[in-house]
């Protein structure tokens, strides 16, 4: 009896290391522009027009505010939405963080995440660098999620975000 029931302790013990659910996901990139740190803020600071700058959105739209709850809707080439929130809005240290408040799959694969948003001046005088760093997780927080919604999905997603946001940002910046 004793070793039956030391038997089922172990077991009931060890069955939390054989569950897996969806661990936080990170991408980071910067991009070095031709350009003054204030033209680059210039384009960059209009939290709802991202799709200024950003190739994979067909438009974006907000209620306007540049400070903590300001919102925007992205809406994707492929006509699906999110929306998302700012956290904290910084003018004079040229940056901004936001979060996802409405997850969509459809339109992005993961369920939740955080972004940050930097300008700082470059090595080279009238250069900046801007940084996009994120925080995220997949799209289906379960232990077995389809391809579209995994880990590598959602890190393949945000770094294909990132890379066509800061690409479009340097072409319009250096027009």
């Amino acid at each position: 009896m004793r070793h039956l029931i030391l038997s089922l302790l172990v077991f009931v013990f060890c069955l939390p290391a054989h569950a897996h659910g969806p661990t936080p996901q990170k991408a980071k990139q910067s991009v070095t522009i031709k350009a003054p740190v204030a033209e680059v803020w210039q384009i960059v600071k209009q939290f709802d027009a991202i799709a200024a700058w950003q190739p994979d959105l067909k438009h974006s739209t907000g209620n306007g505010l540049n400070q903590s709850g300001g919102t925007r809707t992205l809406t994707f080439q492929n006509d699906q939405t999110l929306v998302e929130e700012l956290d904290y809005y910084n003018e004079q240290e040229h940056e901004y963080s936001y979060r996802l408040k409405t997850e969509n799959p459809q339109a992005f694969p993961t369920s939740s995440h955080s972004i940050e948003l930097k300008v700082d001046a470059g090595e080279t005088p009238g250069t900046s660098v801007v940084t996009l760093k994120s925080r995220f997780y997949r799209g289906d927080t379960g232990n077995t999620p389809p391809a579209d919604l995994s880990d590598e999905a959602a890190v393949k997603a945000m770094n294909a975000f990132f890379s066509h946001a800061l690409e479009g940002l340097k072409n319009k910046a250096e027009r």
